[in-house]
């Protein structure tokens, strides 16, 4: 039997390395800094007037996650540091901001500098609340929005088969010819009104697309902001109409929300019997795991002299990359890796049983790191650092793959004998 063909690595669209941040966007006056002050737990302006937000806003949130808690109750550890995620609130578009119009360029260069979108529609009436458009009309903001970054990323994908093509024409290069066929590709798929987020492409065709992170290659997250009423009641005439057109454009995670009864929750000490008074639950923790998830990021912990940390990693990240994530020094002389599952740590209740159980298991560097896996990493010290009284900088960790959340770790100056497992 012919051995099995080997699996291209699928490479994410987008910016690579795990400091990943979400935008939020939409027209002006639909609730995207009252989301953002909700989210974050700031106090930005969001006013009842266009172009209220002009320079971004940005802020870490806390990614909830349950398993986190209860490391801290098994730990108890001295200090912690949760899984963030980084979200940016970028300035109201409006129609024409592709040619300049509203904040125009300045709007679409922040939202290249983000990776995925957290797009607000506003769904509720408000006499007393501006809309850019005059009315309330939710499909036709969301065309909008699509239409701008639709427009940009053809204006820039245009210039770029230019040079491309006079680069191929004066050299010869081989690798322009390579990029000028994807770009090709890209042209033609905006020009049938489709993002590139929603297209199937090679890694090699990926490699080339991070190059120029396309506005319409970045994931989004649709926000619909309801008023109260409406959200408690789980009720709007226009929802029907609005993921009929999502699901016509490619798809996508839908969430309605109410900003204004966010802010209610949010000024309240004992948010969970409020919410359950209301008899509607907050949806603050729903958008922030959605988001987070989106970007393709997983997150593990580390428990180090009484400090529990988290990191995160992009979903698919390797054992040595991983531990790359903690010191270069773990990557460049990774050995190994025991791995233990969390759902094995939470049974059992400590590391020595999980061991006892014969339930850890050895890793080497390609193994995909798994969300939930408990890493203890064996390594070798750098060679071209000094080490004098046998003494290296190591890092006595144990790593947790959360469920969508990211996070960090730690490490300290130990005295060890070299290629001691750590």
């Amino acid at each position: 039997m012919p051995p099995k063909k080997k699996e291209e690595a699928k490479i994410p669209l987008g910016r690579p390395g795990n400091t990943l941040k979400m935008g939020i966007v939409g027209l002006p006056n639909v609730g995207k800094s009252t989301t953002f002050n909700v989210l974050t737990k700031l106090s930005v302006p969001a006013e009842n007037y266009l172009f209220c937000t002009k320079e971004p806003n940005n802020a870490q949130v806390m990614v909830p996650d349950s398993r986190f808690t209860k490391l801290l109750e098994m730990y108890q550890p001295s200090k912690s540091t949760a899984a963030t995620l980084l979200i940016t609130d970028i300035a109201g578009l409006v129609p024409g901001a592709s040619e300049g119009k509203g904040l125009g360029n300045a709007f679409l260069f922040h939202i290249q500098a983000v990776d995925g979108i957290y797009q607000v529609v506003r769904t509720f009436e408000d006499p007393t609340i501006t809309h850019a458009q005059g009315e309330v009309n939710p499909v036709a903001d969301l065309e909008t929005i699509h239409d701008e970054l639709l427009a940009k990323d053809l204006q820039h994908v245009n210039g770029w088969i230019e040079e491309a093509d006079k680069a191929v024409k004066r050299v010869q290069d081989k690798s322009k010819e390579e990029e000028l066929a994807v770009l090709a590709k890209v042209q033609k798929t905006l020009n049938n009104n489709n993002f590139i987020k929603n297209v199937d492409w090679s890694p090699n065709e990926v490699e080339v697309l991070n190059r120029h992170l396309f506005l319409t290659a970045k994931p989004i997250i649709y926000l619909l902001n309801m008023s109260v009423e409406g959200y408690k009641k789980k009720y709007n005439k226009h929802l029907k109409a609005i993921v009929e057109w999502i699901n016509a454009h490619g798809g996508g995670t839908v969430i309605p929300y109410s900003a204004a009864y966010e802010e209610l929750v949010v000024a309240e000490e004992d948010k969970e019997a409020f919410c359950k008074e209301k008899g509607a639950p907050s949806a603050i923790n729903k958008i922030i795991k959605a988001g987070y998830q989106s970007l393709g990021l997983i997150h593990f912990f580390t428990t180090l002299n009484n400090d529990l940390r988290c990191w995160s990693v992009r979903a698919g990240t390797v054992a040595r990359k991983a531990a790359g994530q903690v010191h270069t020094d773990m990557e460049e002389g990774f050995i190994a890796a025991d791995v233990i599952k969390y759902a094995d740590l939470n049974e059992l209740g400590s590391e020595a049983a999980v061991k006892a159980a014969g339930k850890m298991r050895k890793a080497g560097k390609d193994y995909v790191v798994e969300d939930g896996d408990i890493m203890f990493f064996k390594f070798n010290p750098a060679k071209k650092k000094k080490i004098s009284h046998a003494s290296v900088n190591c890092i006595c960790c144990i790593w947790i793959i959360n469920e969508g959340v990211l996070g960090t770790v730690s490490y300290t100056h130990l005295t060890l004998p070299t290629n001691r497992e750590v």
